[in-house]
């Protein structure tokens, strides 16, 4: 069900910034999906924040978590895991162009277009995303 809230923005992150796909368009955009069960996808934390750190031009990057939590639980869990990058705030409300993936870690790579253009299952490291990007970039 859509509210007044959600057609203000398709999505919210932590630190109470809105995002509309559509103002993302013509940028590159990797969601990253973890959960703090899921030991890959603390693992990788480290390697999304030193992407997040020098992200290629046109790129952003978000992570959101698996499971549902309120805005105070993932402030929680964010600090206890050291999260450092933007985290979407899991709300009925938000929109995002694919489906919940069927297992952790999950990072879905979405063109400049608002369509998911690569999805990459399993642990990852920046350099891999880098070069995935690059690749895609290439291709686009």
């Amino acid at each position: 069900m859509f509210t007044y809230q959600s057609l203000l923005h398709d999505f919210e992150t932590l630190d109470g910034k809105t995002y509309r796909w559509k103002a993302l368009q013509g940028q590159w955009v990797v969601i990253n999906y973890f959960a703090p069960w899921c030991a890959p996808c603390l693992r990788e934390m480290p390697e999304l924040a030193d992407f997040n750190s020098s992200l290629p031009e046109k790129t952003r990057l978000f992570a959101i978590n698996y499971d549902p939590k309120t805005p105070v639980e993932l402030a929680e869990m964010t600090k206890a895991f050291n999260i450092t990058i933007p985290v979407i705030v899991s709300a009925k409300d938000t929109i995002l162009p694919m489906k919940k993936p069927p297992y952790l870690p999950a990072t879905f790579i979405v063109g400049p277009d608002g369509k998911v253009v690569d999805t990459i299952m399993g642990e990852l490291t920046a350099e891999h995303l880098r070069q995935r990007l690059k690749e895609l970039k290439g291709a686009h």
